[in-house]
């Protein structure tokens, strides 16, 4: 599994070097730090009419063109691109990236993440460790779990492959237009391919592109129309 099967890099999207193509996407994870680290964020401007309910903290830039509410909480590192939505009470927990034209939604959490272009997390959602790719969308109340119960490493099953990540968080990798429905919960390592959707359930492991993941008869996979 290479990330360029789930993941087209926007051109608008800075820090293309730190995300290699040809890497299995859960070693994207330790690259967003990284990542964020080469950003100088004294060299740009940012967005410097800042409500007073907006509480930010560390390294941040925010795009002039972000819309912010009357409050949330920013810690950086983060960077926030072009036309991004934040929704009272986001709470973005340092280590993450967002590109334009995504929504942060209402009472949503944010940590250690990457989401693309026009990703969509509106309402109520939990993205820790996580790769959301361009216009994936979670339903409201959806969950990207990052930590197994046993608190061990986290391991990648693809069909009968099995990757180790050496990683204790990983939440869960969205390629583009993928989806989750309302309250749905992805377990560590849950992956879904461009396009797939899984209905409002819990979901452990990798659903192929284009495939919908029904709660019946076992978590039944039927095609998936073409968005």
């Amino acid at each position: 599994m290479k990330a360029q099967e789930l993941f087209d890099w926007p051109d608008g999207l800075p820090f293309s070097e730190f995300f290699n193509l040809d890497a299995h996407p859960w070693e994207w994870l330790p690259k967003i730090q990284e990542a964020l680290a080469s950003f100088d964020f004294e060299a740009v401007e940012g967005r410097d009419d800042i409500p007073s309910g907006v509480d930010i903290s560390g390294p941040v830039y925010i795009d002039p063109s972000v819309s912010l509410p009357a409050y949330c909480t920013i810690k950086g590192p983060a960077w926030i691109g072009p036309r991004v939505e934040i929704r009272p009470g986001a709470y973005i927990r340092g280590n993450v990236i967002v590109g334009a034209g995504s929504v942060l939604g209402n009472a949503c959490e944010f940590k250690n993440c990457l989401l693309m272009e026009r990703v969509e997390t509106p309402h109520y959602n939990y993205v820790g460790d996580s790769i959301l790719g361009n216009r994936a969308h979670l339903g409201a109340g959806a969950i990207c779990a990052n930590l197994r119960l046993a608190r061990d490493e986290v391991v990648i099953k693809i069909d009968r492959e099995r990757f180790l990540t050496g990683l204790r968080k990983v939440g869960a990798f969205l390629g583009d237009g993928a989806e989750a429905g309302c309250n749905s919960v992805l377990q560590p390592g849950t992956i879904l391919g461009r396009n797939a959707a899984v209905i409002s359930m819990p979901f452990n492991g990798y659903l192929p592109a284009g495939k919908i993941a029904l709660p019946e008869n076992r978590f039944r996979v039927l095609p998936r129309p073409e968005a």
